[in-house]
């Protein structure tokens, strides 16, 4: 007995314990005394093991879902009317370098290392402060240059809903396109998508105009399916041509999707009170870079002149 036990005189646990179980009689092979259980108990839980890892024998990892990628385009393929392209004087794809090619060359250098430590997705808004300023011949020409890329998928996007025209530009039959799918559910975006035969060159059409453009574009089902172009495929870059700024509301919404704004200013013809208006409406959104378009170069001044032919387009 422990002589410090606060159970002193009533006996040890062990003594007291034999009273109730005869362990001499256990080892000899008696059962031991059956016990009442009350009727009322519950049941008891079956065990249930853990998963084990087999190589480890340790609890396994839960299996983390697969990370969302963006579809892949799967529409019919159409070509692009080259001869109408070098007509217009666009760069000619699969053509010739051209000087104002190498222009694009340049520009596209720059905006691809600007896109790299970018955190808003790799999202391009070429721009302009009013009509004829030549956004969308920028817009088509950076997208040819950008589709050249070895590694890149790129979606240019016809965002002008007031005047939609780079699939006509480029050849192509236009059908449902982003609009469509902002204002009704049922429509995938990626359906809308319409690729060429230049294959790392798909465009989305403008779509049926409404008179809630920028209310569609405010809301956060847009950001929803520019995800869905784009999640999970940081190869592929997504460029809009938009409405003039200080002519529609839709382009500064759009500046609010984009990591970069390409204010395209028109040499001898936009004023400066419409470009200081124009990148004032840029504020808080994308960073705001200026592209000058229509310079005329005097004699050699010109970057590639003597290795390229003259009284090609300007850019």
């Amino acid at each position: 007995m422990n002589q410090h036990s606060s159970i002193k005189g009533r006996g040890s646990l062990i003594e007291r314990a034999t009273e109730l179980y005869d362990f001499n009689a256990a080892l000899r092979g008696r059962a031991a005394p059956a016990v009442d259980v009350p009727d009322d108990l519950p049941p008891a839980p079956t065990p249930v093991a853990a998963p084990v890892d087999a190589a480890f024998q340790t609890p396994a990892a839960p299996i983390a879902p697969p990370a969302y990628r963006a579809p892949a385009w799967t529409g019919p393929v159409q070509p692009i009317d080259r001869i109408a392209l070098a007509e217009a004087g666009f760069i000619r794809p699969d053509g010739p370098v051209t000087a104002m090619s190498e222009e694009f060359r340049l520009l596209k250098r720059d905006l691809l290392a600007q896109l790299r430590d970018n955190k808003r997705g790799n999202r391009i808004l070429v721009c302009s402060a009013h009509s004829g300023e030549g956004k969308s011949f920028c817009a088509i020409n950076l997208a040819l240059s950008l589709a050249a890329e070895k590694d890149r998928e790129i979606l240019l996007v016809d965002a002008d809903f007031g005047k939609p025209g780079i699939p006509a530009t480029l050849g192509l039959e236009a059908g449902p396109g982003l609009m469509d799918a902002l204002a009704d559910p049922m429509i995938a975006i990626e359906d809308c998508v319409i690729r060429t035969d230049m294959p790392s060159l798909s465009v989305l059409p403008a779509g049926q105009r409404s008179n809630n453009d920028t209310e569609y574009l405010a809301s956060a089902r847009t950001e929803q399916l520019l995800n869905r172009l784009t999640e999970g495929r940081p190869d592929r870059i997504v460029i809009f041509d938009s409405p003039p700024l200080l002519a529609a509301s839709p382009a500064a919404v759009l500046a609010s999707h984009a990591a970069i704004a390409l204010l395209v200013v028109r040499a001898d013809k936009t004023p400066e009170s419409a470009l200081r208006d124009a990148v004032g409406m840029l504020k808080g959104g994308a960073q705001v870079q200026l592209l000058l378009n229509a310079v005329r170069f005097q004699g050699g001044a010109r970057r590639f002149g003597s290795y390229y032919s003259k009284g090609e387009p300007q850019s």
